[in-house]
């Protein structure tokens, strides 16, 4: 989705306050030409305007991916030495502080993505025009995916209704708790889901099945099982859906948009970004610190070697299963085939993330190679949903049958035929979905919430402390701007 710059929308922090000293002269001009809150939204095409601002922000939600498996055991930080992206290194090891400017990033970044929605939610009621019911739909879906992402990350949130925040609120509104928020969400993916067509209205946009896997994978979160199951069931009953055959082709520019996507983070080559601004960047930052660095050879290209995964993630595939060479890029094997060779950067294991890794583009790509990769991010994908769905069937103790037969459509397609079919129940059926989880969506950012919703983290990541790592801290800026309205997250 092009981007659009928007005034009036730009969030630097939840709370920052921007002041400009005026001489009398200036003030007293009558201005040519504004734009504000009080002289917008007359039209379909603000409404329009304004939708594709909220969406843009979904862009900058690279950066939860890479930390999602980060923050796990999946990966190991990586990068040039022990102090690049010193924000990184510190997540990684689970030394993280309020002061982590990364870590700030994703507070800010979500934020502002809530803001834009509720710019639109605000003035919703200002005019009618054929189709508004849809705008309100996406919107209303893009606030309970950045709400749901503030969630995982950090807990309870200030929420403020279909309004944005003003200077003072920060004083005066509390953190809700996870819970509330949660709440909010479902509302909101509930109108969704009953409103927004099948189809999207145009590619990357919100779909009723794509409300319904968010609202499933809500209720999943707080082991809502009965509810989580019901709302995966809408999804798949869609028939919209299904999986591809060939794994491999879902990560490369021809699968993207394709129909195990069921929300896709749309990402273009058309303009490059600096390290000043990764968060105006059009292309997937992402992709470009995932790559091997000095790389040359074919099919890849260079990048900053961050994101590593780890001997541990590479064994936990099974003999036989198709996916480990399309998760995983085994460079000492891939340099003896071929030929390639590469720098090794800190912590350097011989894995990439193969799905999201730089592949060699057009002489006449635009922007930094590494900045500004058009690899689109696939947020929910129907392997994920039928993960999720067998969850909440088993784990509920709703219907292990059901369970089985979303968990080995997963698998058949993994090991191209019915032998690795899992038969358990129980405790050692839910055992085997959450392998299963690990090794599907493995490179994707979902692994260290996984790990924390079901109670394994402290088992499973170097580091982490129970009480106090489910959870990462609030950004010290907006606890001194709350001025002790704002706890601080336990343990921070």
């Amino acid at each position: 989705m092009k981007k659009h710059i928007y005034k009036g929308l730009t969030a630097i922090a939840l709370f920052s306050l921007l002041t400009v000293s005026c001489s009398d002269e200036f003030v007293d001009r009558t201005p040519v030409y504004s734009i504000d809150s009080e002289n917008y939204f007359n039209s379909k095409t603000d409404f329009d305007n304004a939708l594709v601002a909220a969406y843009d922000l979904l862009q900058s939600t690279y950066v939860n991916v890479m930390l999602g498996e980060i923050a796990s055991d999946n990966t190991l930080c990586g990068g040039e030495s022990q102090t690049d992206v010193i924000g990184f290194q510190q997540i990684d090891d689970m030394i993280h502080t309020p002061t982590n400017s990364n870590l700030r990033d994703i507070w800010n970044w979500m934020f502002a993505g809530i803001s834009r929605a509720n710019y639109i939610l605000e003035f919703q009621n200002k005019i009618d025009f054929d189709g508004k019911t849809q705008i309100i739909a996406e919107a209303r879906f893009l606030r309970a995916y950045y709400q749901f992402e503030l969630v995982k990350w950090f807990g309870g949130i200030p929420i403020k209704g279909d309004a944005r925040f003003t200077i003072g609120d920060e004083k005066i509104i509390a953190r809700s708790t996870a819970a509330e928020v949660c709440a909010t969400v479902e509302k909101d993916l509930i109108f969704a889901a009953a409103n927004l067509s099948v189809s999207p209205a145009q590619q990357g946009r919100a779909t009723k099945g794509a409300a319904y896997a968010l609202l499933g994978k809500v209720y999943l979160y707080q082991n809502k099982f009965k509810e989580a199951a019901d709302a995966f069931d809408s999804c798949i009953g869609l028939q919209t859906y299904s999986l591809v055959t060939d794994y491999n082709t879902l990560f490369e520019e021809a699968g993207e948009n394709g129909k195990e996507s069921i929300f896709e983070v749309q990402y273009t080559d058309v303009e490059g970004a600096g390290f000043t601004c990764l968060q105006c960047s059009e292309g997937n930052v992402a992709v470009g610190f995932n790559g091997p660095r000095s790389y040359v050879g074919s099919v890849f290209t260079s990048g900053f070697s961050f994101n590593i995964p780890t001997a541990k993630v590479v064994n936990a595939f099974e003999v036989g299963d198709n996916r480990k060479s399309v998760a995983i890029l085994d460079m000492p094997a891939w340099s003896l085939a071929t030929g390639a060779t590469y720098g090794k950067g800190y912590e350097d294991t011989g894995y990439f993330n193969r799905k999201y890794i730089p592949r060699k583009r057009s002489t006449t790509a635009a922007g930094d190679l590494n900045l500004t990769n058009p690899a689109n991010y696939r947020a929910i994908r129907y392997a994920d949903v039928l993960l999720m769905a067998a969850e909440a069937y088993n784990r509920g103790s709703i219907s292990d049958a059901t369970a089985r037969g979303y968990l080995n459509q997963v698998r058949r397609r993994a090991f191209g035929d019915n032998n690795h079919d899992i038969t358990a129940s129980g405790a050692a059926l839910t055992d085997f979905i959450y392998a299963e989880r690990r090794v599907e969506l493995v490179g994707e950012g979902h692994r260290f919430f996984d790990l924390v919703r079901t109670g394994n983290a402290a088992k499973e990541i170097t580091g982490f402390t129970t009480g106090k790592n489910e959870l990462f801290p609030i950004p010290i800026e907006e606890i001194q701007f709350a001025a002790g309205n704002w706890a601080q997250n336990p343990g921070y």
